[in-house]
Parts: structure tokens; C-alpha cells; sequence
């Protein structure tokens, strides 16, 4: 081969090479904002109206993918467009569900005029103030957060309840400051905590 062809070659290679870098940039980006807008949520906790399940300034992975083919469970923490302003995103926990009536009376929480209350061994504390009866709409969903006394959640706003098409993704699992995972146990959701970083690679 002579040295203009090999000069040809080489500068082919390159371009090839270059083509390739740009190739792999640009599918990198694609990739990515699919996954943000299409798959996951990266959330930061502003507030501490989900203590103790989630704290103020925990980030945490929303999977939007939890509800494509499922709906939402009483019990499951579901990132949602805050009814009364869809700027705004809000966390809070799934309490009742399409046209159930909730009761919140002495701390307890009642759902279709049951006289069991539910059981949230998940609440910072019981809630002081009542509310209700409120019967839910078929397309919606009431939420509260966890920590009942210091949560604006579906008993103050002006839209008592979630709809389907406002609801995002389901809380999956926190990874700073440590790591924690959700894992479903029959109807019931568990928080596991993660001492280190090297287990996040055991979850699943």
C-alpha cells in the first residue's frame, strides 16, 4: 500500500472512530432521558410529612413502570401531581381507594364504615384532628403522609383525592443517605434498611 493510500486509511479510521464516539454520545443521551421520563423518578424529599418511612432530604427511585398495568394499593407510597396545582409533585402513602369512604375519627383510621380501624404501624403519630366520612370518587385515590400532624395531604386540599392519570410512580427504594428498599408482603409494604453500599447490588 502506498503512503497516500495508507494516509487515506488512517484518516477514514478516524472518522470512523469520531462517528462511532458521537454514536455512543448521543444514544447515551437518548437513552437517558427515556429512562428519566418514561421509567424512573430521582426524587428529593423536601419535607418531612412522610417521617419516619422517608425523611426530609432522602432521595429516593420511583419506578413509573409500577402502574402501567396495575393500579395502586391501599398502602403503597405513590409520587403523584398535587391535585390543586399539577406544577407541584407530592409523596404520600395510599389509604383508600376508588369509591371506599374514609373515616379519620380519634386517631384511627376507618375505611367503609368498618368498625376494625385500619392498621398503620407505619405513622409517626396518630393524627389529632378527624375527618370525614369522605367517599373517595372511582377514579381516585386518598393519601396521607405519615407523619399525620405535619402533612398537607388529601385532608386539606380543596381536591380531596389523587386521580388515576395525576398518579406517577410508586416509591421504590431510597439511596442517600443510605439505602432503602420496598418490598411487598402480601398487601403490606416494608422498609428494609441497607447498612452499606455495597448490599444495593443484593436488591432486586
Amino acid at each position: 500500500m502506498s503512503k497516500e493510500n495508507a494516509d487515506k486509511e488512517q484518516k477514514r479510521s478516524f472518522k470512523r472512530e469520531v462517528f462511532s464516539w458521537i454514536a455512543c454520545i448521543v444514544v447515551t443521551i437518548l437513552l437517558t432521558e427515556f429512562i428519566l421520563n418514561f421509567v424512573i423518578i430521582n426524587a428529593n424529599i423536601p419535607s418531612g410529612s412522610m417521617e419516619n418511612t422517608i425523611m426530609t432530604n432522602d432521595k429516593l427511585i420511583a419506578l413509573r413502570t409500577s402502574y402501567w398495568f396495575n393500579d395502586p394499593k391501599r398502602g403503597d407510597i405513590i409520587i403523584f401531581k398535587y391535585p390543586d396545582d399539577e406544577t407541584e409533585w407530592f409523596i404520600k402513602r395510599v389509604i383508600a381507594l376508588p369509591g371506599e369512604t374514609v373515616l379519620v375519627k380519634d386517631g384511627k383510621v376507618y375505611i367503609n364504615g368498618s368498625k376494625k380501624a385500619l392498621s398503620e404501624p407505619y405513622i409517626k403519630e396518630e393524627p389529632v384532628e378527624d375527618f370525614g366520612p369522605y367517599k373517595v370518587p372511582k377514579n381516585g385515590y386518598f393519601v396521607m403522609g405519615d407523619n399525620r400532624n405535619n402533612s398537607n395531604d388529601a385532608r386539606e386540599w380543596e381536591t380531596h383525592y389523587v386521580s388515576r392519570d395525576e398518579v406517577l410512580g410508586k416509591a421504590w427504594f431510597r439511596y442517600y443517605p443510605s439505602i432503602k428498599v420496598t418490598k411487598e408482603k402480601g398487601r403490606k409494604i416494608r422498609w428494609i434498611q441497607r447498612s452499606s453500599m455495597q448490599r444495593m447490588l443484593q436488591q432486586q
